[in-house]
């Protein structure tokens, strides 16, 4: 076992404490008293001033080191006060060192996580600003053109109108969204779970975005034919929203006459709902920040094609309620792949 530094030193002090006052006694005894000393009296007693001088060093030091280090645990907030009476007194140096680098790298991550979330919160004020400011504008140019005079044009009053509600719509679907996140976050969203045949919910999915896919010349289908129902236990409208915008997803960014496949694989106690499209693809570099709310790896095709840029962070908040995971795999000019997993009905 290593010994500690404070045994070694309070060892050589008394041992060379012990051996002056050894060589003092010598000195006296022979030159000055000329008394003859008993080497069977001498051992003991030089032992017992090398164990008494090697206690009080040792004790003493430990009391002198441990105040120290007590004021530097203090100051540094390493450890609670109360651990001092838990644990006996230690004036280890070394493993003093240990807790002062545990500590430097702690407050190292957190200043890196504050900067990122510094970071993340300026990119995020600066998304929402961009987001609520266009369709604003929009609404507002709209506006202030009948005012000046054009709402005498009772075909170009109409056209306006219609344009300008289509800004206020969207105004609405990011309010709508962002207090939805806003909900999800905090936990006060209830979530209702109950038996849910997912196969159902999709094809109902798949019958209310066919116009849009019809669109862009995209088909949506299952897999395979299945026979009979995929049970799970879910939330049906919050399921279903999670269905919906992974599959517009898909359509916005599927090539024409392009496919978007669903499948279902059942596991020991969840089942794994995948989302499938021949798309563009998503790069490496993207993947990581795919969730986050308002980001988007095409800025201008995302905002042309709609949306408020929250779809892909709604559907990850909803599954983290339902206390589930999405995934996500893509090749960039091959298509993606998003997955999630449902809890199973478990058959009696």
């Amino acid at each position: 076992m290593k010994i500690k530094r404070t045994y070694s030193f309070a060892f050589w002090t008394a041992s060379f404490i012990t051996l002056f006052i050894l060589g003092v006694l010598l000195i006296t005894a022979y030159v000055f008293l000329n008394i003859p000393l008993n080497i069977k009296y001498l051992i003991p007693f030089i032992g017992l001033i090398f164990i008494f001088t090697f206690l009080i060093i040792q004790y003493r030091l430990e009391k002198f080191i441990y105040k120290r280090i007590k004021k530097i645990y203090d100051r540094v907030s390493i450890l609670d006060r109360s651990d001092f009476n838990k644990t006996a007194i230690t004036s280890d140096i070394d493993a003093l060192s240990r807790e002062v680098q545990k500590f430097a790298e702690f407050n190292q991550e957190q200043i890196a996580n504050l900067n990122l979330r510094e970071n993340y919160r300026r990119e995020f004020l600066g998304n929402v600003s961009h987001e609520l400011k266009t369709p604003l504008f929009t609404v507002q140019g709209y506006l202030l053109t009948l005012a000046d005079g054009a709402i005498n044009d009772k075909k170009i009053t109409k056209k306006y109108l219609k344009r300008a509600n289509k800004g206020v719509e969207r105004l609405i679907s990011i309010v709508k969204d962002l207090d939805l996140i806003a909900k999800l976050e905090s936990a006060d969203l209830s979530i209702n779970k109950k038996p849910l045949n997912i196969l159902e919910l999709t094809q109902d999915v798949f019958e209310l975005l066919e116009m849009r896919a019809k669109k862009r010349n995209v088909s949506m289908h299952f897999n395979k034919h299945y026979i009979y129902p995929i049970m799970v236990i879910a939330d049906a409208e919050k399921i279903e929203q999670v269905l919906t915008n992974l599959i517009v997803n898909a359509i916005k960014y599927s090539k024409k006459n392009g496919t978007i496949m669903v499948s279902f694989e059942k596991k020991e106690t969840k089942v794994l709902v995948k989302v499938i499209d021949d798309g563009e693809g998503i790069k490496k570099e993207y993947l990581p920040r795919l969730f986050e709310r308002f980001y988007r790896v095409d800025q201008s095709r995302s905002r042309d094609q709609g949306g408020s840029g929250l779809g892909l962070s709604i559907v990850k908040h909803i599954l983290e309620s339902h206390n589930e995971q999405i995934f996500v795999e893509s090749e960039y000019g091959k298509g993606s792949e998003f997955s999630f997993t449902l809890e199973k009905m478990k058959v009696l």
